[in-house]
């Protein structure tokens, strides 16, 4: 029998995802003044958290289906921050409050600090347009 690998696996769709959350913190730690480009950044920060909050239960499955309960349950908490940075950041947008944008921009790189990048974004800037996303 052969092995069917997932390329879209919960695991590495959230790896990507958190590479392009710190490539859009990097770039958005470079903005001088605060335009459509720095709000097009955050929300795509905010909206990119709130993707990976999303994923935290399709990781989970296999391991609950195995019966690894308390597995599973370290890894919720573990990511449990997605979910409200997220919705906290994308409040901030709307409002324009560019100082808590800043800090839990420094926040998230922080905690996502582990993630070894790449020196060049090859997916280009996936983050145009994500302001009106935002506002809906």
């Amino acid at each position: 029998m052969v092995r069917v690998i997932n390329p879209d696996a919960p695991g590495k769709m959230r790896n990507n995802q958190i590479k392009l959350i710190l490539f859009a913190i990097r770039e958005l730690m470079h903005q001088k003044e605060p335009d459509e480009t720095s709000q097009d950044l955050a929300a795509y920060i905010g909206l990119s958290l709130g993707k990976i909050y999303d994923n935290i239960e399709k990781s989970v499955e296999a391991w609950e289906k195995r019966g690894y309960w308390l597995k599973a349950d370290r890894f919720r908490l573990e990511w449990e921050w997605t979910k409200l940075v997220g919705d906290e950041l994308c409040k901030a947008v709307q409002q324009e409050d560019w100082g808590t944008v800043a800090v839990k921009s420094a926040f998230v790189a922080q905690k996502l600090s582990g993630t070894r990048l790449p020196k060049t974004n090859r997916s280009g800037p996936v983050w145009t347009g994500f302001r009106h996303k935002l506002m809906g």
